[in-house]
């Protein structure tokens, strides 16, 4: 994984005989009582080691353009203009990366929580990726397509664990965070790429600590499981991680120390 190009919004990187470009929706900050203990109840004080601006968690919100020679998919979409003011810059990234947003041939999206899926819709009201040919999610989420999404549903593919989305882009279930929040293994010549959604929402405290979780996981157990399935998963030779919510551009390595294990970005 190397990086060629980086902008405010963007960055690109050569990945065997793909390219992957990371595009910054922006960012949301949330207090830290979103942060759970293993019990399910919030902490009194931040656990040490979490990472604050001004007193609340800063999420970074991406997405991630695969290019392949006959298909570039977007994983994820950010919120365009539907909820905080500090995001919805993902086609401002592409703008900036040379990109043009027609070029995008499909959509996978990890689950459907706003900042994930209501970029399909741009904000000025037109589809943002007129020529997707197809949008895929989990089974168990397909009903997202109704309102504002509705004009989209004849292209929602529904998914399961293993279903390939290219050549190179398979499903991988990973289930907890929403009830069908899917993780992307990307296949190239020189490794794996996983990218995994909201597995990590702080990434501060949750690689040292994994079994933390957060308030708006559906099942915190089974997100828990998930995040720990992922961690060792990417701690195997020649794989990466790409993170909805890891510290823009949300693209590095993972090791293991102990029980605990640590993030190396590659920016």
């Amino acid at each position: 994984m190397k990086l060629i190009a980086k902008g405010k919004d963007y960055a690109s990187f050569e990945f065997g005989d793909l390219k992957v470009v990371a595009l910054r929706d922006g960012y949301v900050d949330m207090p830290p009582t979103r942060l759970r203990q293993e019990s399910g109840r919030p902490f009194d004080t931040p656990p040490d080691g979490v990472h604050l601006v001004d007193g609340q968690l800063r999420l970074s919100v991406n997405a991630f353009l695969i290019i392949e020679n006959e298909r570039s998919v977007l994983i994820d979409t950010g919120a365009a203009d539907t909820w905080h003011s500090t995001m919805g810059a993902l086609l401002d990234g592409m703008r900036e990366a040379g990109i043009d947003r027609t070029s995008v041939t499909h959509v996978a999206l990890t689950h459907t929580h706003e900042d994930h899926v209501n970029g399909l819709i741009a904000a000025d009201g037109s589809e943002a990726f007129p020529r997707a040919e197809r949008i895929f999610l989990a089974k168990e989420e397909i009903s997202i397509f109704s309102g504002r999404l509705a004009r989209l549903r004849d292209r929602a593919t529904p998914i399961d664990d293993e279903f390939p989305i290219s050549k190179h882009i398979a499903a991988v279930k990973a289930a907890g965070h929403s009830p069908g929040h899917t993780a992307y293994d990307i296949e190239s010549s020189v490794g794996h790429l996983i990218a995994w959604g909201d597995t990590v929402h702080v990434p501060s405290i949750q690689f040292a600590r994994p079994e933390i979780t957060w308030q708006w996981d559906d099942d915190p157990s089974n997100a828990r499981k998930a995040r720990m399935v992922l961690l060792n998963r990417a701690t195997r030779p020649n794989h990466f991680v790409a993170g909805a919510h890891l510290d823009f551009p949300g693209i590095g390595r993972v090791t293991k120390s102990g029980n605990q294990f640590v993030f190396h970005a590659i920016d």
